[in-house]
Parts: C-alpha cells; sequence; structure tokens
C-alpha cells in the first residue's frame, strides 16, 4: 500500500480542504523553533477539525503504516515535532474553539488548537486567568502547552501546565477515544492518565480536549526592574529572595549579552552596562504586595543591586515585552540559535550561571543567559552559524557541559522544553538506563507499533 493511496482515503475521509501536499507547504512543517536539527519533509499535512476527523486520520496511518506527528503551532524547542520519518504531520490549528468557560468551577473546556492568550483573553471579563504563560504565549495552542507540559514566566508562584490540567480527551494509537478527568477538584480513580499525558509530547496519544483549571485574578501587583555589576550578586538576590519567604510570582533574570542585544533590538529603556538585571513582579492584595515588594528591595539592596519600580501599566509593559523579546533579539544576531533550558535547584542557581559563563568562556562562544531564575530554569543561548562546521562542534561539547553542570548540581536537562530529539541521547545521564526501559515500556504498551511521533523521547527500534 502506497502514500498516495493514502493521501486518496485522507482526502475522502476529510475533504480536499483539510490536506495539504503542495511541496512547498510541507516544508513550512519540516522543522520548528529548534535549531542545528536535520529537517524532514512530510509526506502530507491534515488539519482536521474534530476528534472524529482525528480518529480517521489515525485509522488511516495504521492501515498503511504511516507515522503521525501531532503539531501545534510549531514554537517547541526539542524538535518535538519534526516528521523525521515522513508520514502525516496532524495540524490542529483548526481545532481552536473555546468550548466552555465555567466561572462557578473555575475551569474551561478547550479544543487543542487554541492559543493560550486567547484563552486569557476569553476568561478575563470573568476575573480569571489562566496562569502558564510561556515565553510564546501569543502563538502557542493550548494542546501544543501540555504535550510539552510547558512552564513560564509565571511558574514560580503558580506553577506549571501540570498543575491546571484537569481533564483530557486523547486519541490512542489503535483510534479509541479515551476522556479522563473533569471538573472535580479530587479524582484518584485509577492511574493518573491527565498526568501520564501531560509532557508525553504526542508520543502516546493526540490530545483533542482539554480542561483546565482557572483562578482568580489577583487584586494588586508591582513590578521592578533591578540592576547589579556583578551577575552572581544577582544569582545570590535570587536565593535571598526566596529565602526571605517572598514568592514573587515572577522572577525573572537577563544577563549583559541578552540586555545589551535586547535593548539594541527593542529600544524599550533596559539598562546597558550592567551585568544582569532581574525583572520581578509581586502581585495579591494590596498589603501583602507592599510588603512583599519592601522586602524584595532590601534583598536587592543587600547584594548590591538597585531598584526601578513600574510606575504604571506602560512601564510594566515594556518590561515584560523587553523579556519576551529575549530570544528573538538574540536570534537576528546570528544564523543559529541553540536555546537549552537546564534547570537547577534555586539554592544553586549562581552555580549554574557562573559554570555557564565559563563554558562559554572556554569554547569561545557568544552565550546570553535569561531565564525564570526563581524557579530555577535558565535559558543559555547560544549564537553560532551552522555552516562553520569547526564552530559547531564547540557548541555541540559545550551543550553538553552545560547539561553535564546542571546535574551536577542537581538539576535537570529539561525544565519545560521537553526531551524531542535534541535531548534524547542524554536521557540515560539523568534517569538512567532502568529509567528509560521504564519509559520504553509504557510507550510499547499504548503505541506498539510505534506510529505516534516516533523517534521523541525513547526509541522503540
Amino acid at each position: 500500500m502506497s502514500v498516495t493511496q493514502a493521501i486518496e482515503a485522507l482526502r475522502r475521509e476529510l475533504g480536499e480542504n483539510n490536506v495539504i501536499t503542495a511541496t512547498e507547504d510541507l516544508f513550512c512543517y519540516s522543522y520548528d523553533a529548534t535549531a542545528d536539527l536535520p529537517e524532514q519533509k512530510p509526506d502530507v499535512v491534515v488539519t482536521p477539525e474534530n476528534v472524529d476527523q482525528v480518529v480517521k486520520v489515525v485509522k488511516i496511518a495504521r492501515q498503511f503504516r504511516l507515522p503521525i506527528y501531532p503539531r501545534g503551532s510549531g514554537t517547541n524547542l526539542s524538535g518535538g515535532t519534526v516528521p523525521i520519518k515522513g508520514g502525516i504531520v496532524l495540524s490542529t490549528l483548526k481545532m481552536n474553539r473555546i468550548l466552555e468557560i465555567d466561572p462557578s468551577n473555575l475551569t474551561a473546556t478547550v479544543q487543542p488548537g487554541v492559543i493560550i492568550q486567547d484563552l486569557n483573553n476569553a476568561v478575563a471579563p470573568y476575573g480569571l486567568i489562566y496562569p502558564p504563560d510561556p515565553g510564546t504565549v501569543n502563538t502557542a495552542t493550548m494542546g501544543g502547552s501540555v504535550a510539552e507540559c510547558s512552564g513560564g514566566l509565571r511558574g514560580l508562584k503558580y506553577g506549571v501546565t501540570r498543575h491546571y490540567v484537569m481533564g483530557l480527551e486523547v486519541v490512542l494509537a489503535d483510534g479509541e477515544v479515551i476522556r479522563y478527568g473533569g471538573k472535580t477538584v479530587k479524582n484518584v480513580t485509577g492511574y493518573d492518565l491527565v498526568r501520564l499525558f501531560t509532557g508525553s509530547e504526542g508520543t502516546l496519544g493526540i490530545i483533542t480536549e482539554i480542561i483546565v483549571r482557572l483562578i482568580p485574578a489577583p487584586q494588586a501587583r508591582e513590578t521592578m526592574l533591578a540592576g547589579f555589576s556583578r551577575l552572581a550578586d544577582a544569582g545570590n538576590a535570587v536565593a535571598d529572595i526566596i529565602g526571605q519567604k517572598v514568592i514573587p510570582a515572577t522572577l525573572e533574570i537577563m544577563d549583559r549579552v541578552t540586555v545589551e542585544t535586547v535593548e539594541n533590538f527593542a529600544h524599550v529603556g533596559l539598562p546597558t552596562g550592567v551585568a544582569a538585571i532581574l525583572l520581578i513582579e509581586v502581585d495579591g492584595i494590596p498589603e501583602v504586595v507592599k510588603s512583599e515588594a519592601a522586602a524584595v528591595r532590601q534583598v536587592i539592596a543587600k547584594n548590591g543591586g538597585w531598584v526601578k519600580t513600574a510606575e504604571n501599566d506602560e512601564e510594566r509593559e515594556k518590561l515584560w515585552s523587553a523579556r519576551r523579546a529575549a530570544l528573538p533579539a538574540l536570534a537576528q544576531r546570528k544564523p543559529t540559535t541553540i536555546l537549552e533550558d537546564a534547570t537547577v535547584p534555586r539554592s544553586k542557581i549562581t552555580d549554574m550561571l557562573l559554570a555557564v559563563e565559563d563554558i562559554g568562556r572556554r569554547y569561545n562562544l557568544v552565550i546570553g543567559t535569561f531565564g525564570h531564575a526563581g524557579d530555577g530554569n535558565l535559558h543559555p543561548t547560544i549564537l553560532a552559524d551552522a555552516r562553520n562546521e569547526e564552530e559547531m562542534e564547540r557548541v555541540r561539547q559545550a551543550v553538553e557541559e552545560i547539561f553535564r553542570a546542571a546535574l551536577n548540581l542537581g538539576g535537570t536537562l529539561s525544565g519545560e522544553h521537553g526531551i524531542g530529539i535534541a535531548k534524547k541521547q542524554f536521557l540515560p545521564w539523568e534517569m538512567g538506563n532502568s529509567g528509560v526501559q521504564v519509559l520504553k515500556k509504557i510507550k510499547q504498551a499504548l503505541d506498539p507499533d510505534n506510529l505516534l511521533n516516533p523517534g521523541k523521547i525513547v526509541d522503540l527500534t
């Protein structure tokens, strides 16, 4: 049975408008936001509009033995949506309806193609928010966010995606549809399948509906920028803020390379000539915000820094737009941008910052480091040129050293970007061979034919 026959079957079941085969269009689905990975054109892209059509795609894929690669907006950073074996890319972007907002239960039910910021815009009139906010919040989808278990700027206080997913509808590799979880706050019925599929990167099933928890929007907030003349002082301030039992909604860091690059790129008024800045936001009831902001200022001063407070919403938005501009700003400096997300315990954040700085120096590489310092999640971003093989070899060696440093400090390979292709080879470093074998057994049980996003996280062959 041929790929041509499979495409004909897909057209019959989904309609011509939901099947893409033009070569120039297929190339758009051959990569994601990850650098230094091989591009592989899929045989076909499908854009189902509902769960029934997803089931039909899965059954056709099984019949013709074609792999399926679920995809949202393609903003992931570990190669999780790259179709490495041809086959079918299943785009969820047409499944983009907010099915229900339920203020009484503080939940929303959405399809996987809903953009995260669109959900927040929809729940704002109810005085609610959906806290997970990755840097690509304006383009990333809810389905992709669940599949990656995305974090974001507010992860320190509010947690990550897994803390907000209450229920899922998932199409399994055999075409069966399962639903698990719901609107109840408590649910210990059987194994926690919601947690199993959250962060599974589309390797165990295709997410077609999501019930998420919402929370009341904070009454007040205060946003501050702190500058430091030494990188270590900024790192120490992060640990000291947490040590004061203050948990900011957001506690972000940008090093000298990142600050200067963002200011040249976006012209938002960041201070140049500093070794690092922290962007800090405390929120809650007004009295608590006032006391926590005062405590933060004391910690900053103790660590040799200075503080500027955003006086209005316009100044606040400027600061956060600067943080969200970090990756696009760094990416315009050189053709290839390698963004990592090694994560360490908060008490080790200074050690990790200095380790990355030393690695960049030893390998003669430009590394801009920014990230969610408050939860230990750093994004060392290496700027290189993939056409320079000698430089790329130094990049690969540096990345390995960054991973080693994080693990030696009690950290993890990935705080929020997933494993995908990019970090698969390093899994045994953290989990050991026995741990990797457990992952393979789970994959084998749910997808024995290895049709769902093959080659990601673990290999079955």
